[in-house]
């Protein structure tokens, strides 16, 4: 049975969908690592530098957003790469 199953993993379309869950998974690993970098930068800016925590805060947001899109955008690549 576990052979028939990793047959049908490695082989014709199974493939793509397996690197597509692989390549999804690593999209949105990258995408929630570059968030928390962010967000730990603008914290330690923002303790540095208090009276700057409003434009800190603004670009954090929209630096995170940017990723965020990114991430998602790269997401619906590998699953329109799994459905071909």
């Amino acid at each position: 049975m576990m052979n028939l199953m990793v047959g049908d993993l490695f082989s014709g379309s199974g493939s793509a969908h397996f690197a597509a869950g692989i390549g999804a998974g690593l999209a949105m690993i990258g995408a929630g690592y570059g968030i928390s970098r962010i967000a730990a930068a603008a914290m330690e800016g923002t303790a540095r530098q208090p009276e700057a925590g409003g434009a800190i805060r603004t670009g954090m947001i929209i630096a995170a957003a940017l990723i965020e899109g990114l991430g998602f955008t790269s997401m619906g690549v590998c699953f329109m790469l799994a459905a071909k």
